[in-house]
């Protein structure tokens, strides 16, 4: 007290927080600086986004998918781990040159095979149409395309002997008209693609050409969502900003950057270069002046020698296209025309997101022509340099190795990659990877997503197991000892990984892997703890599994509200499967195991070995096999991979034995 009366009046001591650790800022590589940067919205935690959508003419494909998903991940993991209030807008591009060219050719054709043409009329047309293609494959520099178009020529080729063979050997009517049809089926493309050059300019119904894309966009939809692909904010379709685009071209020529020509208006890509403030092609700048990618740009429709001279300089492109015959028109102050592919995303993205947005989305192969023009036509537009503040691009897909395109046709449907693997294991082979790099999809890819997805699936059944062991509320609580507390360290050090991860430009391929490594770290727990006989700690390995459970939810790779794994059933029905079923379940095993302890200690065998049928026999045939043996001694994970292989081995022969009986009798 003495010491204490020496001190003066007693206070509380001072006191200074920790020095902390620095925690990771999310940054994503820009194609803008080609670097990753700090992301920092404009306005708080909004968070301004458009993304290129599809050119809706033909089924979507895997190349579709590659972006759609990418972008689909990258935005729920804004929105629900970074909890970024994200405004997300997409355009449909329904009018465009590869929309009118096809909607022309689907019409021709489709009145071609109305006429019922005679098999020697479709020969001689299909010869006819022939030499422009010859023509075409003989000019043709680009490997693949040239590839595709020897691949067509082989298949009209292999179809026109048979059908010559059979009219010169006056074959009856009904062979020579199978030919004739076997012939315009495999030449369809070719006499599609000629019937278009020689009567194309006639049709001029505009219902034409939105029949197609209006088709198409549906089926896009319906595509998306069964991918689990959340659907846009705000969805903006071409035809229906027709007015807006007129205007935005109208100031762009008010600003001084563009020039009417022939009832065309071109974007002047040397002045604005010239000008204060301004840069063309500022992500790929060394692109400027590549000829090839500028035509591609501007469509099949818009490259003739006429349409080239109307421009001041080569490097100059399309804002507004004069119309010719046998293309859907509007009004304008320049005459009927149609919009120009490039100012179509900046003048809808403009409408709905104003003067500036924090990120613009698009596949890689978008960067130039089309977004560079974006870019360079809306900061035109509204005279800035920030119209885009972080520009990102998914990489390529390709299939087993090899590039894949449409334009190629050479490609996989969404349909038919969804008949093979599930939505969720295609998401897991996109996690897998890096959002921005080349994903080969390819039966090692999906084999790797499945096995990825059985892992974590075994886990969440058995920590459901474990969790369905009863106990009273008290019972839940277990003391912690030595294992628990290295588990939970690790629990931390591995959701700090993740996080990292995810800060450093959305890798959820290093996340899926953390999160790998904290399952083969719990299982590792869960069998120590079972071969000291002893019980897992329930609370801690729940809280685990709840964890990895909302990080898949994040990722869109589960959908519902079950509190732990993927869902059981299919789609529609996984939400109560499990619960439905599984007292059914536990009163059958606990059934079961009082029937075999009787039987046991009264040793009446029959009973013993019906309920060995029910084990061995009636439920593999379900789907089901058993987890512990006869002794009730839980039956490891190697032990089960060579009793499935053992059955399903013993099936094959079974049904093998089947067959010959079947075939000797």
């Amino acid at each position: 007290l003495s010491a204490d009366s020496a001190k003066g009046k007693r206070v509380q001591p001072p006191w200074s927080p920790p020095d902390g650790t620095e925690i990771p800022k999310l940054k994503l590589y820009n194609s803008l600086t080609r670097t990753k940067e700090l992301f920092v919205p404009q306005r708080g935690n909004r968070v301004l986004w458009y993304c290129c959508g599809p050119t809706v003419y033909d089924a979507s494909h895997m190349g579709h998918a590659r972006s759609y998903i990418s972008f689909d991940i990258l935005r729920r993991i804004l929105m629900n781990y970074f909890k970024y209030d994200v405004f997300y807008c997409m355009n449909i591009t329904d009018i465009d040159d590869k929309i009118i060219k096809r909607a022309r050719q689907n019409h021709l054709l489709v009145q071609y095979r109305a006429k019922k043409p005679s098999a020697s009329q479709i020969l001689q047309d299909v010869l006819t149409a022939k030499q422009p293609f010859q023509v075409k494959l003989a000019e043709t520099t680009d490997p693949d395309k040239k590839q595709m178009l020897e691949r067509l020529d082989t298949a009209v080729t292999t179809a026109l002997t048979p059908l010559q063979g059979a009219i010169q050997s006056k074959a009856p009517d009904a062979a020579i008209q199978k030919q004739a049809e076997v012939l315009l089926e495999e030449a369809k493309d070719l006499l599609s693609d000629w019937l278009d050059s020689q009567f194309g300019s006639q049709v001029t119904e505009n219902s034409i050409f939105s029949l197609l894309p209006k088709y198409w966009e549906g089926e896009y939809h319906k595509d998306m969502d069964a991918l689990n692909v959340l659907p846009a904010d705000v969805l903006t379709r071409v035809s229906e900003y027709v007015p807006e685009i007129v205007e935005f071209v109208k100031k762009i020529l008010d600003n001084g950057y563009g020039y009417e020509s022939n009832g065309s208006v071109y974007f002047d890509t040397a002045k604005f270069d010239a000008s204060s403030g301004h840069s063309y092609a500022k992500l790929v700048p060394e692109a400027v002046g590549d000829q090839k990618a500028l035509q591609e740009g501007e469509g099949d429709l818009s490259i003739s020698a006429d349409r080239l001279s109307e421009k001041h300089s080569q490097n100059d492109f399309a804002l507004w296209k004069a119309s010719k015959p046998g293309e859907p028109s509007w009004e304008s102050p320049w005459g009927k025309g149609r919009p120009g592919w490039h100012i179509e995303c900046s003048a809808m993205a403009g409408s709905i997101l104003g003067e500036s947005m924090d990120i613009h989305g698009g596949g890689f192969d978008l960067r130039f022509p089309h977004h560079d023009n974006e870019l360079a036509q809306s900061e035109a537009y509204f005279e800035n340099n920030h119209w885009v503040r972080y520009f990102l691009h998914t990489g390529h897909l390709t299939i087993a190795g090899c590039k894949m395109s449409k334009s190629l046709k050479n490609f996989i449907t969404i349909k038919d990659a969804l008949a093979k693997h599930t939505a969720r294991q295609l998401r897991l082979a996109f996690l897998m990877h890096s959002w921005k790099d080349t994903l080969d999809y390819s039966n090692n890819t999906m084999e790797s997503a499945i096995q990825y997805e059985k892992f974590m699936s075994e886990f969440f059944l058995n920590v459901k197991d474990i969790l369905r062991t009863p106990t009273d509320i008290t019972g839940q609580f277990e003391k912690w000892e030595a294992e628990e507390i290295e588990l939970n360290k690790s629990f931390y050090e591995k959701k700090e990984a993740v996080h990292e991860a995810l800060c450093d430009n959305i890798d959820t391929r290093s996340a899926l892997e953390e999160m790998r490594a904290l399952v083969s770290q719990s299982n590792a727990y869960v069998a120590a703890r079972k071969s000291a006989k002893l019980l897992p700690n329930r609370m801690l390995l729940q809280s685990i599994a709840h964890y990895l459970t909302d990080m898949f939810k994040t990722f869109g790779a589960i959908e519902g509200t079950e509190p732990i794994g993927f869902p059981v059933g299919n789609n529609g029905q996984s939400a109560d499967l499990e619960s439905t079923v599984m007292p059914y379940l536990n009163v059958l095993s606990d059934f079961r195991e009082g029937v075999r302890k009787i039987a046991r200690e009264q040793k009446v065998t029959e009973v013993l070995q019906l309920c060995d049928v029910v084990r061995d026999d009636i439920l593999p045939e379900l789907g089901g096999f058993p987890t512990h043996d006869a002794e009730g001694k839980e039956i490891s994970k190697g032990q089960t991979k060579k009793l499935r292989k053992l059955y399903e081995a013993q099936e094959k022969l079974y049904n093998e034995y089947l067959q010959t009986n079947q075939n000797g009798s």
